[in-house]
C-alpha cells in the first residue's frame, strides 16, 4: 500500500515523468509538519490544475504561460508536462509571445531557458 506522499509524487510522475526536487522538499516537509493542509493543498492543486472542461496539454500549456507571466521557474516543469502532453516546441515559444506582449523581454527571456531545459529533461527521461 502507497502512502500518501507516493500518491501525490504519483501524479506528478505521470504528468512530468519525475518529481521536482522542490515538490520533493515541499511534500516532505509539509507531511512532517502540516499533513492537513499539505494534503488539502495538494487535492485543490489538483482538481483545479486539471479541470475536466479542458485537456490535459491545453492546462499545461496555460500553467507555462502563467508562470512565465511571474518570471518564475516553474514554467519549465509546466513546459516538460506540456510536451508530454503533445505540445510541440512552436506551441511553447507561441505561448511565450503571448505572455511578451503582457510582460515583455524577461517573459521570452525565462521562455527560452524553460523550453530548452524542458527538452533536456524529455531527452534525460529516454
Amino acid at each position: 500500500m502507497s502512502t500518501p506522499i507516493e500518491k501525490i509524487e504519483a501524479g506528478y510522475i505521470e504528468s512530468l515523468g519525475f518529481v521536482p526536487e522542490r515538490i520533493k522538499n515541499r511534500l516532505a516537509l509539509g507531511m512532517a509538519t502540516a499533513p492537513e493542509m499539505t494534503l488539502a493543498v495538494e487535492e485543490a492543486r489538483g482538481k483545479l490544475l486539471e479541470p475536466a472542461e479542458l485537456d490535459h496539454k491545453t492546462c499545461q500549456l496555460m500553467a507555462f504561460g502563467m508562470l512565465l507571466m511571474n518570471l518564475s521557474q516553474a514554467a519549465e516543469n509546466h513546459a516538460v508536462a506540456a510536451l508530454r502532453a503533445g505540445a510541440t516546441p512552436a506551441e511553447l515559444q507561441a505561448v511565450a509571445g503571448i505572455a511578451f506582449v503582457f510582460r515583455g523581454i524577461p517573459a521570452v527571456n525565462l521562455a527560452g531557458d524553460a523550453i530548452s531545459g524542458a527538452l533536456k529533461k524529455l531527452e534525460q527521461l529516454k
